[in-house]
């Protein structure tokens, strides 16, 4: 598929003007930009690509937020390119179509392709709903996917409601045939949130964390985000002070500097493969903080792309540690793969299993030491109980 029917070309004379800093080797003269409709790019070598998404018909309270990717590019643009062996495009602009639904499919089409070629496309929206389109592009090629969302909301909505950006989770829920295995919230805030609908995700067996929980611990979001296809972003995540630029920007959040973290966090991932950046919102945007701190998580992003060591855990494996644990009272030993390479654990619900080819990828649950631990005091951890019911 020629993907380039979908895609306008950047309009580079159209861009904001960024902050231009001292030095050489910027983004904006290094990776591979889409600027006229007689060239795109050459995908070959490519690892990463960008793609602009100028959609917000099912943007809640955020009339303007379609007008972010070139916004972002602007900030974007303007940081240092510090890896000569990343090869980074600039697809350009997916615009609006006739329907919102044709701009999922235009999307969903030209994700899809990009996955098939092992390059992982960089989303900006946009509303978040288009998280939707990311997760059909999956559909397409037959993958059950992980998702993981960084939200102060889980956007299920309610069943009377439209279709919008704060009720897609439903629509990928009930969508058949489906493709989710697991679904993560990453920084919901209680407040915001339904206790019902709490009720209704663990009994879905999804896994939730609270706000507080997650800036207490930071480092716990690495394996959660290391179990994740999809990482959707939405910036009202991120307090009102470090981010301004949303409608639904709220006084507490992830800090501007953790969001960075959680950016490298997915990049450093070699399971995942697609992430998108939503609901900024350049009109209310102050002083371009909102897009210079989304440029910088891009950038923390790339940082981890370049730094993955295809450390992922396969069957006898010998750049794995294995530790059984028995622990009193339960039937399934619990077994953990320790990376020599990294040092990065891992949960193996792989042995004894019939269903391998179908969950394959889903068999080695990313997790920490502390679980490991947890074992050791006869204590089973929540994620391998969680994921253990899900393949039984």
């Amino acid at each position: 598929m020629e993907i380039n029917l979908f895609l306008d070309p950047v309009d580079l004379n159209s861009i904001p003007a960024g902050n231009a800093r001292p030095g050489q080797q910027r983004m904006g003269e290094k990776i591979r930009i889409h600027a006229e409709k007689a060239h795109f790019p050459d995908l070959d070598g490519v690892r990463v690509a960008l793609i602009g998404v100028i959609e917000e018909r099912n943007a809640v309270n955020n009339t303007g937020c379609s007008t972010a990717p070139d916004h972002i590019r602007s900030a974007f643009y303007q940081l240092f390119h510090h890896w000569p062996s990343l090869d980074i495009a600039d697809l350009g602009n997916i615009r609006a179509g006739h329907s919102v639904e044709d701009t999922y499919f235009a999307l969903n089409q030209v994700i899809a392709v990009l996955l098939r070629k092992k390059i992982i496309p960089i989303v900006l929206g946009g509303s978040q709903d288009l998280t939707f389109a990311m997760y059909q592009a999956y559909e397409n090629i037959g993958q059950l996917v992980n998702i993981v969302s960084v939200d102060p909301l889980f956007d299920l909505g309610q069943e009377e409601e439209e279709f919008n950006a704060q009720s897609y989770l439903s629509r990928i829920i009930l969508h058949q045939p489906n493709y989710l295995f697991n679904y993560t919230n990453l920084g919901y805030q209680t407040y915001y949130v339904d206790y019902l609908a709490v009720d209704l995700m663990k009994n879905l067996l999804f896994d939730v964390y609270r706000l507080g929980l997650i800036k207490a611990h930071m480092e716990e979001s690495e394996p959660i985000v290391r179990n994740a296809d999809i990482l959707s972003f939405d910036i009202s995540a991120i307090r009102a002070a470090d981010a301004p630029g949303n409608g639904n920007a709220g006084p507490n959040g992830f800090t501007g500097e953790e969001a960075c973290r959680v950016a490298r966090y997915a990049g450093l991932s070699d399971k995942l493969s697609s992430i998108g950046f939503f609901e900024f919102n350049p009109l209310l945007d102050q002083n371009r903080i909102t897009a210079e701190l989304i440029a910088q998580m891009i950038w923390y992003f790339l940082d981890g792309v370049a730094s993955r060591t295809n450390d992922l855990p396969l069957k006898d494996s010998a750049d794995f540690a294995k530790y059984i644990v028995r622990i009193e009272g339960q039937d399934e030993d619990v077994i953990f793969l320790r990376s020599k390479k990294t040092d990065r654990w891992w949960i193996d619900l792989s042995f004894g299993r019939t269903d391998r080819k179908k969950y394959e990828k889903h068999h080695f649950v990313p997790c920490s030491k502390e679980d490991y631990d947890l074992a050791l005091q006869d204590e089973i951890p929540d994620r391998w109980w969680q994921f253990f019911q899900k393949l039984m």
